[in-house]
């Protein structure tokens, strides 16, 4: 059984930096994509950040530069690494693993329960 937990949300201020974390049962990070999403409250559910198996790294366009994908095969844990916070950045956050390997396509295998990032002004 496949099962990811997320965890490191919570509130910042503007400027300030988090970490998510999503931790992977059943599956293992190393052989699949690895997906970051976030969804806004009367928004639609958007791609963030995304690697893919070879090593490359895609972001969207209002996050380059901030935040980060990484991993770490030994913990079969993946992370956000997200600095300069900003308010439009308040979402809840969503890690997913597996196909398609498309920042702009919102379906994949399998998906974290979530958890909320609030950036205050």
């Amino acid at each position: 059984q496949v099962q990811l937990v997320e965890s490191g949300g919570g509130s910042v201020q503007t400027g300030g930096s988090l970490r998510l974390s999503c931790t992977v049962s059943g599956y293992t990070v190393s052989k699949y994509c690895l997906s970051w999403f976030r969804q806004a409250p009367g928004k639609e559910r958007e791609g963030v950040a995304l690697k893919y198996t070879v090593g490359s790294t895609q972001y969207a366009d209002s996050v380059n530069g901030r935040f980060t994908i990484s991993q770490d095969n030994a913990k079969n844990t993946f992370y956000l690494h997200m600095n300069d916070l900003r308010p439009e950045d308040t979402a809840m956050y969503y890690c997913a693993i597996g196909r398609p390997c498309d920042l702009e396509i919102t379906t994949r295998n399998y998906w974290g329960q979530g958890t909320q990032v609030t950036v205050s002004s």
